[in-house]
């Protein structure tokens, strides 16, 4: 523990959670407006990159491994190395004739090195620091999480416009390379030793005993239904609406530049993203999850209105088109508030940690991958009015499932 002292945890947390955002925004919204540019359908677009989520969904299957071989440190510059080098292989294979085989493949890798990541640099983050400072820094790590967001979702998008998506994968290769590099002389070395076996029976009993806790929770069927579907609405708008705003006219979209599109998402839609997770977090600290519950609720599902109105007049305005996306992301942000501190609620008692790791794997399955699946089968046979009318009356699902788990809310602060 002497070198934990003289690592200064301002070295390496926020490079840390930098490091563990660009690789997602790569695979998950870069990629969208990329395979966009390149020809493919929405069907196609969504199918394709709706796959690449499913290490974040399994990856509570193997963080028993990663637990138990290795350190959790050597995992984490390993995954940045091999990160780097895969997002170099993205830029590298564009130009090819095999450029979608070469780019999912690459895409998947990075999406396993990514989720592996996930999983040690949390782990890293309970072990490198003492309670004290795992509670100061919390806000720290979360603030270089969303701020490495903007840059992917906003500053490379902004720079494809400039030049080409070869140019930003090989931007971000170079940046995981140096992260990499950076840890390797930074990250303290906290850990006691190093596990060279992995007893996969030991594992597979123990993550059986995690899936026992879990399914014998009390109102566990509502509570699952939850889990599962009240993200739907969003896990469906969320790889749409970058394709809506930047198909043409003739198509429904808005046919907005990359430039302007990096720009309004970097900014207008990060600030009420933020904006709404602290006024949501605030709320529920002062007058519990039960009372919040319900008006959060609608705070989450009401501002998707927004895409129908703007599929309706087809805006050329930027500043419309980004006062919609920025009132949504401010109710997404609240709404997200009461669904993630409804999983910590549910998740209490025994086994919370692996508990809670399984609740955010169901989350994303019903609220991300397969929505985000389908969504551009749907949006290509409809068309986007009435794929954001359909978005609006699953709404009614949101409403339904939270009626479900409502009542079993206990009425007390910070619930």
């Amino acid at each position: 523990m002497k070198e934990l002292k003289k690592k200064n945890p301002w070295f390496w947390i926020p490079s840390l959670y930098l490091g563990e955002a660009l690789p997602y925004s790569a695979v998950m919204l870069i990629s969208v407006l990329m395979y966009k540019e390149l020809g493919l359908s929405d069907g196609q677009i969504t199918l394709y990159t709706g796959w690449l989520g499913l290490p974040w969904v399994i990856k509570p299957i193997w963080s028993p491994f990663i637990d138990n071989f290795k350190t959790k440190r050597w995992w984490i510059i390993t995954m940045q190395f091999l990160m780097g080098v895969c997002l170099a292989m993205v830029a590298f294979t564009i130009p090819t004739a095999f450029w979608l085989q070469g780019t999912l493949a690459a895409f998947m890798l990075i999406a396993f090195s990514s989720a592996t990541h996930d999983i040690s640099a949390d782990g890293f983050y309970i072990i490198g620091l003492d309670d004290k400072d795992q509670e100061f820094f919390v806000g720290v790590r979360n603030t270089f999480y969303r701020i490495g967001m903007v840059i992917g979702q906003g500053g490379l998008v902004m720079l494809a416009g400039f030049y080409s998506w070869t140019v930003v994968f090989l931007i971000l290769g170079l940046l995981m390379l140096l992260l990499a590099i950076w840890h390797t002389f930074i990250l303290p070395k906290v850990e006691t030793a190093t596990h060279e076996q992995f007893r996969f029976m030991e594992q597979m009993h123990e993550f059986w005993l995690t899936l026992k806790v879990f399914v014998t929770k009390p109102y566990i069927i509502s509570s699952l239904f939850f889990i599962l579907l009240f993200r739907l609405p969003e896990g469906l708008l969320t790889k749409i609406v970058p394709l809506f705003l930047t198909r043409t006219v003739a198509e429904g979209g808005l046919e907005m530049s990359k430039v302007d599109v990096g720009f309004i998402n970097g900014t207008l839609g990060v600030i009420g993203l933020l904006l709404g997770g602290i006024i949501g977090g605030w709320a529920v600290s002062k007058w519990g999850l039960k009372k919040c519950l319900w008006p959060l609720v609608l705070c989450i599902t009401l501002p998707d209105i927004v895409y129908v109105y703007l599929s309706f007049c087809q805006t050329s305005n930027l500043w419309i088109i980004g006062s919609c996306l920025s009132i949504e992301q401010l109710g997404y942000g609240l709404g997200f508030s009461a669904y993630t501190l409804f999983l910590i609620h549910f998740s209490r008692g025994e086994r919370s940690t692996a508990v809670f790791s399984i609740c955010t794997a169901g989350q994303y399955l019903g609220g991300a991958m397969i929505p985000g699946m389908v969504s551009g089968l749907i949006s290509e046979n409809v068309g986007y009015q009435e794929f954001f009318i359909i978005v609006m009356g699953l709404c009614l699902v949101t409403f339904a499932v939270t009626a479900l788990v409502a009542m079993h809310i206990k009425d007390e602060p910070n619930a």
